[in-house]
C-alpha cells in the first residue's frame, strides 16, 4: 500500500503508487525523478516533508503549484495566473 495525498490535502491508502511528486512545505509538485527533488533527497532534507499524488489534477485541487525545474512550461503557465 502506498499513502497518496488527496484533492482535499488529507492522506489516503492506494495500492497504486503516486505519478507525481511533492513537498508539503513548499506546497510543490513534480515528476518523480526531478533532478532538484532527488538533490534535496540526496542531502537528506526533503523526504520528512514528501508526499505523493495519482495526477496532477489532485495536486492543483489540494493547492500544490508545479516545479519550476522538472515542470518548466506548467510552472510558467501557473506563474502568469
Amino acid at each position: 500500500m502506498f499513502t497518496l495525498t488527496g484533492g482535499d490535502g488529507r492522506p489516503y491508502r492506494s495500492e497504486t503508487p503516486g505519478a507525481l511528486g511533492g513537498h508539503r512545505g513548499g506546497r510543490l509538485y513534480g515528476r518523480l525523478d526531478c533532478p532538484s527533488a532527488l538533490r534535496a533527497i540526496a542531502r537528506g532534507g526533503y523526504v520528512r516533508h514528501r508526499v505523493f499524488f495519482a495526477d496532477e489534477a489532485t495536486a492543483v485541487a489540494a493547492g500544490y503549484r508545479p516545479c519550476s525545474i522538472c515542470l518548466p512550461a506548467r510552472y510558467l503557465a501557473w506563474r502568469a495566473r
